[in-house]
Order: C-alpha cells, then sequence, then structure tokens
C-alpha cells in the first residue's frame, strides 16, 4: 500500500495591504464577523441553502480567520462541518471582506490561512458554492454534477471542492448535510 501526499491549495505570492495581518477568529470577535456579513451579504444570505446548513451548526473556530487592518476587521471566513452521504467535509464561508478592502488579495488570503490550519488538524475535503473563477486560485474545482446534493435550490455549476487527499471527493456522495456533532479539534 502506497502513502498518498495531501494536495496543498496552490500557493499565492499576494501581500495584504498595508498594516492588514490574518489572525485566528476568537470567540470575543463573533459580534464584528456578524456584522461585517450582514453589511457585506444583506439579509438576502439567509435564503441560501449554504447559510441553511451553518444555521444550528457552529463554526469550526480552530479554522476561522479574520483580518484587521488598523485595528478594524476587514475580513473573515468561517468553515461549519458537513457531511455528504457518509464522508466529512467542511463547509466553507461565509467569506466576507469589506467593500474598501476588495480586490487586495485577502479574501484568498483568509481561505489559505483557515486551510492551511484544516489540512495540518487532518480534514480531507473542503466544499463550497462560489464563483468558480475566483476560487479556483484556492484550489478549488468543479464538483462533478450529479454526485451531491444540497437540501435546497443551489446552482450546481457553483458547486466546488478542494482535496486535502486525494480521492476524498469521490467518496463524497449524496446529500450534503450540516455535521453539528462531529468534533474533530
Amino acid at each position: 500500500m502506497t502513502a498518498t501526499v495531501p494536495a496543498k491549495p496552490p500557493s499565492i505570492v499576494q501581500s495584504l495591504p498595508e498594516g492588514a495581518v490574518i489572525l485566528p477568529e476568537t470567540e470575543d470577535h463573533a459580534e464584528a464577523v456578524e456584522v461585517l456579513n450582514a453589511f457585506t451579504f444583506g439579509p438576502g444570505r439567509f435564503a441560501k441553502t449554504a447559510y441553511r446548513l451553518r444555521r444550528n451548526n457552529p463554526p469550526v473556530i480552530a479554522y476561522n480567520r479574520i483580518c484587521m487592518a488598523h485595528g478594524r476587521l476587514v475580513g473573515a471566513v468561517c468553515f461549519s462541518r458537513v457531511r455528504i452521504g457518509t464522508a466529512r467535509a467542511l463547509l466553507l464561508g461565509p467569506l466576507a471582506v469589506h467593500p474598501d478592502y476588495k480586490n487586495k488579495g485577502i479574501g484568498i488570503a483568509l481561505m489559505q490561512a483557515g486551510m492551511a490550519a484544516a489540512q495540518v488538524a487532518g480534514e480531507r475535503l473542503v466544499v463550497l458554492v462560489g464563483d468558480a473563477p475566483y476560487y479556483a486560485r484556492a484550489g478549488f474545482s468543479h464538483v462533478p454534477r450529479g454526485q451531491m446534493e444540497m437540501p435546497g435550490p443551489v446552482d450546481y455549476a457553483r458547486l466546488l471542492a478542494h482535496e486535502f487527499v486525494p480521492g476524498s471527493l469521490a467518496e463524497a456522495r449524496g446529500m450534503m448535510r450540516a455535521d453539528p456533532d462531529t468534533d474533530m479539534n
């Protein structure tokens, strides 16, 4: 039997804006992160299927990251646990960056930092619903159509995944559901 080497997210060499730093999220940041998400996505976020998977499904705080710039929270990424069939995975999102700091590399840096922590901890797979050209820069690719289902409306052309362990995407088949009781930290 041969050991497989986990896939790494592509390394993106892009500096953050002056004064910006990526940090682990703590419980003290929860209110500011929620304010940023509300400002960035508005009330429409509550109707999205991915949001419904996160409701009553606590975030995996060990992987969540924030971006502070000059003492102000300007970006945040969250991860939640899901099961797809019997396979465990992480659901990435929301990923929010304040409009004043968009297109400065913060979103990619947040994802990479959180995904690196998840990979080191032994996670196998991350999924999300999002814009393929953007998320491809962090190593995400399309989930084969029909492989996964979500418990509500979703544009399956936007369902993306990143494997830390080769073959983990193939194992993730069926309905995606929240997995709040799994504690892998």
